[in-house]
């Protein structure tokens, strides 16, 4: 997990962004987990990046949970949640989706397995836009 150094979102510029914000004691982001590594394993080579944006505010609590639950995406630490309130987080976990462009184009409020297909249809769709001007 990524604490020591600070991630900019325009270092992932020209890229598809789902930026996910998760706790260790949210029993959704327990069952995104499996998907968000699905996400990566199928598109990370057409251009979609997953932040995943931890804000336990004990770093142990991340280690512990990412140790059960491993991530094969970028994660995060913002235990001062200065990114969460940038992105006025209001649930957990909450996902935003973000153009090559930079643009936010969808946001999620929790995480329920039954939409899965819609999530990965929209990330489809937005790989689909511009796709040539990589």
């Amino acid at each position: 997990m990524r604490d020591a150094q600070r991630i900019e979102l325009r270092q992932f510029s020209g890229k598809v962004l789902y930026v996910d914000f998760w706790a260790s004691w949210c029993g959704p982001c327990v069952k995104s987990f499996p998907f968000l590594n699905s996400l990566h394993e199928k598109f990370s080579k057409e251009g979609l990046q997953i932040l995943g944006v931890n804000l336990d505010e004990n770093p142990a609590d991340a280690r512990e949970f990412l140790g059960k639950y491993p991530a094969d995406f970028t994660v995060a630490a913002d235990a001062n949640e200065q990114c969460a309130r940038d992105f006025d987080v209001k649930a957990m976990p909450s996902s935003y989706l973000i153009d090559r462009q930079g643009v936010v184009r969808h946001i999620r409020l929790g995480f329920r397995p039954g939409e899965a297909k819609e999530l990965q249809s929209l990330v489809e769709r937005l790989l689909a836009e511009d796709a040539g001007a990589r």
